[in-house]
């Protein structure tokens, strides 16, 4: 065993969602596919995630997809209900939810806005369901006039304030976030409140990155716990740490884009030999998905593509690679909402078995149980572990002889394109 990889740099590339799930449609989210649905607005320039085998499991148009990818490849579907941050980023590390957490979107109960009011000392604006920048442009200039803190929600358990940063200094939203957690996700199980300042006038406001989640903790124990309990390094770079209630993180690297957050990545690699590297990537949600921009999320998947390029050489030989995303955000809906969907799953590294086939997994968990493996750490309590599959040598007692699929599972043959993802069946 001691030649198999003991560092895992996990990136999250979030919303990057592959397809609807079989039960989208109760989400509002039928025929949502992002990846699809991005590629027939803009073509992708992607060649590195084409050579690890993205077009083997998500519609991305161009050539047809290499018989052999660099990597292991495979999709996952969502088991938790919801289709939120915090839910996906859970069920990555092993905690599969059996209850969804609550959303108000027709807006927050009149007792609830009230006593929210008497805590922070004003009144609010807002306490509906809204894209944030939209709302931003719709309050700002009374929230400039009254100095009253922007509430909304949207289709994510989720409670948001945003207020200007020369209205509401960022110290005192956060201190009013915190009286609205203590309301909503303690009090109501929600499961987080967001931070959300921004700076300009009326018609040029922008959000800044002072940006902060306050996230329920996670509700059982995750990978990140097992694997900081037995000493193993946990850095988290990006919203990782606030997704996370802090829990089983070693070390914490925030961020203000996902370029900063490949040289973070970069540099972690540089000091950290062995545990786990988990980065979330949060432009490709925050300022394309949910402001339904094509060519904006078009390009910023073209340019995380160059940093992948520039980073794939630097995998050290005990080093394994995952690309995965935690849920959907398809620019081109109406909706301005997540979206339920499976994710794409590519692992990539000198022991992979390179070109293997995984299958749709049933559970986003079972990368979080394949880690657990991977580092000793296991059983987690949810998921199947594709760990021998993926490794190219396999596990010591174990074939690495490919997963037969359950029936209903799709298994792509070779060269060929993705099915419709209504015909997807996990």
């Amino acid at each position: 065993m001691s030649s198999h990889p003991n560092r895992v740099i996990v990136i999250v590339l979030d919303s990057v969602g592959a397809g609807e799930l079989p039960d989208a449609a109760r989400y509002g989210d039928a025929g949502s596919d992002t990846l699809g649905h991005l590629a027939a607005a803009v073509p992708l320039r992607i060649p590195s995630l084409r050579r690890l085998g993205l077009g083997r499991v998500a519609r991305i148009g161009g050539d047809a997809p290499p018989a052999s990818p660099e990597a292991a490849f495979g999709l996952m579907a969502e088991a938790s209900p919801g289709k939120d941050s915090v839910t996906g980023h859970w069920e990555l590390a092993g905690l599969v939810l059996d209850r969804a957490f609550p959303v108000f979107e027709g807006g927050f109960p009149p007792e609830l806005m009230a006593e929210f009011e008497r805590r922070i000392g004003r009144g609010t604006l807002g306490n509906k369901a809204a894209s944030g920048t939209v709302i931003i442009e719709e309050l700002g200039r009374e929230h400039l006039r009254t100095g009253r803190p922007i509430v909304y929600t949207s289709a994510d358990s989720v409670f948001q304030i945003a207020a200007h940063e020369d209205v509401i200094p960022v110290p005192e939203l956060y201190r009013m976030c915190g009286i609205a957690y203590d309301l909503t996700v303690d009090g109501l199980g929600m499961g987080r409140v967001i931070a959300r300042p921004f700076v300009g006038a009326p018609g040029g406001f922008t959000r800044t990155a002072n940006r902060r989640d306050f996230a329920m903790p996670p509700r059982a124990e995750t990978l990140l716990d097992r694997l900081s309990a037995a000493g193993w390094p946990v850095v988290a770079i990006g919203k990782i740490e606030d997704l996370f209630a802090g829990r089983g993180i070693t070390r914490a690297e925030h961020t203000k884009s996902d370029a900063e957050g490949m040289d973070r990545l970069e540099r972690a690699l540089g000091e950290v030999d062995r545990g786990l590297i988990f980065a979330n990537l949060v432009d490709f949600d925050t300022l394309y998905g949910h402001r339904n921009d094509p060519a904006g999320y078009a390009a910023n998947l073209e340019r995380f593509d160059v940093r992948l390029a520039a980073l794939l050489p630097h995998l050290g030989a005990r080093d394994l690679l995952v690309v995965t995303a935690d849920h959907g955000n398809d620019p081109t809906t109406a909706s301005t909402d997540h979206s339920r969907e499976y994710v794409p799953v590519l692992v990539a590294g000198a022991a992979v078995a390179a070109g293997r086939d995984l299958g749709v997994r049933r559970t986003f968990a079972d990368l979080g149980q394949s880690l657990a493996e991977l580092f000793g750490v296991g059983p987690l309590a949810h998921g199947t572990s594709f760990l021998g599959e993926v490794l190219a040598t396999g596990l010591p007692g174990r074939s690495a002889e490919p997963r037969r699929p359950a029936p209903g599972i799709w298994p792509p043959a070779s060269g060929t394109r993705p099915p419709a993802s209504r015909d997807r069946n996990p």
